[in-house]
């Protein structure tokens, strides 16, 4: 999950996040989710969100069809990923 919302809802959408999934960079949350958890997640996001806001989720068919690859540090290691 990416996330560009206003100043005044980042907190609201980034605990919404955590609860599901974990926190890696500034805005930016990874972690596998269950259909029920996706739709839960999704639409606690929709409550706090206005139409200027925009939150990505990026979607996986497989662990296969993932590569992640990273320079510099890193705030968190999921070990689990959508």
């Amino acid at each position: 999950m990416v996330y560009d919302v206003a100043v005044e809802r980042v907190v609201k959408v980034l605990k919404v996040g955590r609860r599901y999934l974990t926190w890696v960079q500034n805005s930016v949350l990874e972690g596998e989710l269950s259909p029920a958890q996706y739709a839960r997640l999704k639409a606690e996001v929709r409550k706090i969100i206005e139409p200027s806001d925009a939150v990505r989720f990026y979607l996986f068919p497989n662990r296969d069809s993932l590569r992640i690859e990273t320079i510099g540090s890193t705030k968190n290691e999921p070990d689990q990923f959508i």
